[in-house]
């Protein structure tokens, strides 16, 4: 039987012995990039937006670490109307604080829900994901020509190639911390990634993954030209902790901290950690963000130079919505999040707060 005829008969067939009701071709990462491709002037920028994360991450650049932004991108207009606005915030505060915004298009679920602008972009069901990667990365695109550097979650390891070279910061979520084929990929991409500690607030999980990734992996995986290979990767030294909270409430006060640093150093990992304000640090309640915020840095100004940065969910407008046919302007789909007003009153205060203690940080 000829490779033709053996997979003309499998797919004819495939309903007596599978679950699987079709199958879609995508486009390649090539292709998606192509599409959309960034030129030599857009490279050199990243390239250093990702070098002052990593100076960051090693204590040589004794700026603040923040990550902004909604927690999840549903539409292109308000994403776009943020990013503006952040990129001016940015600028202003950049001797203190370097901003970084979310553009998070795939959301883990617990159960079942949107998983994301990436799968249903018409968020009706339809999941037309061709779509869904190409807006994905045209949102990113035209955040990046505005010169403000974007992070992203990633969660399947086969998207990331479709935006990897437009990413300068990424985190591994709690769920999947713990995921060998994670911690493979994260040893192979070019950018700084933290992992966040597990959901049950545990911090092993997430230690063993940054000694992971910094190592040398064999690993299989999609090339850019859309073929099963074998991918063989140098490992990423730019790799940190993120403390999330867990079942037991937040995880990110004094003692935590210290014990985490430990921790860290026992394991022979650097320690440096970003604290998440939202989840269980903030009891899901986006405005007890700027509680988090305000401790964290405190810590830092009196002391504490592990503790290099934040994350925050942050929207046009607070809170969050079901999703529906009237949805409301820039507010999130996902978790709740703080308002464009309250992110920018905040960050502003703590700038001031950071260029007071100068001498301190």
């Amino acid at each position: 039987m000829t490779y033709s005829s053996y997979y003309s008969s499998y797919y004819k067939n495939l309903n007596e012995f599978d679950k699987i009701k079709c199958y879609k071709k995508l486009p390649s990462i090539l292709e998606i990039r192509k599409a959309l491709s960034i030129n030599t002037v857009i490279m050199k920028i990243i390239k250093l937006q990702r070098k002052a994360i990593k100076e960051i991450i090693n204590g040589k650049d004794k700026r603040f670490l923040v990550i902004v932004g909604p927690c999840s991108i549903h539409e292109t207009k308000s994403a776009l109307e943020y990013a503006n606005k952040l990129k001016v915030l940015s600028k202003e505060l950049e001797d203190q604080l370097f901003i970084v915004m979310r553009t998070y298009v795939e959301k883990p679920r617990t159960n079942i829900g949107w998983k994301g602008l990436l799968y249903d972009p018409s968020l009706d069901g339809s999941n037309d994901i061709n779509y869904g990667i190409y807006i994905s990365r045209k949102i990113m695109y035209d955040i990046i020509k505005l010169g403000l550097p974007i992070s992203n979650e990633i969660l399947n390891p086969i998207t990331v190639g479709f935006f990897e070279d437009l990413i300068s910061w990424a985190a591994i979520g709690a769920r999947t911390t713990e995921s060998q084929i994670h911690r493979e990929v994260v040893s192979g991409l070019s950018f700084p990634i933290g992992f966040k500690n597990g959901t049950d607030g545990n911090i092993s999980s997430a230690i063993d993954a940054i000694k992971t990734a910094e190592n040398k992996h064999f690993h299989i995986g999609i090339d850019q030209k859309g073929r099963i290979s074998t991918i063989k990767t140098k490992g990423n030294i730019n790799t940190h902790l993120i403390l999330r909270g867990g079942t037991n409430g937040p995880n990110y006060y004094k003692n935590n901290v210290i014990l985490y640093c430990q921790a860290m150093k026992r394991q022979g990992i650097k320690d440096k950690i970003m604290v998440d304000c939202s989840h269980s640090n903030s009891g899901k309640k986006p405005e007890n963000q700027q509680d988090v915020l305000e401790n964290i840095l405190e810590q830092r100004i009196y002391g504490n130079k592990s503790l290099i940065g934040v994350m925050l969910e942050s929207n046009i407008n607070s809170g969050a919505q079901k999703i529906s046919k009237n949805l409301k302007y820039g507010v999130s789909i996902t978790d709740g999040c703080l308002s464009w007003v309250e992110t920018e009153k905040l960050l502003r205060k703590t700038a001031i707060k950071m260029r007071q203690n100068i001498k301190k940080l």
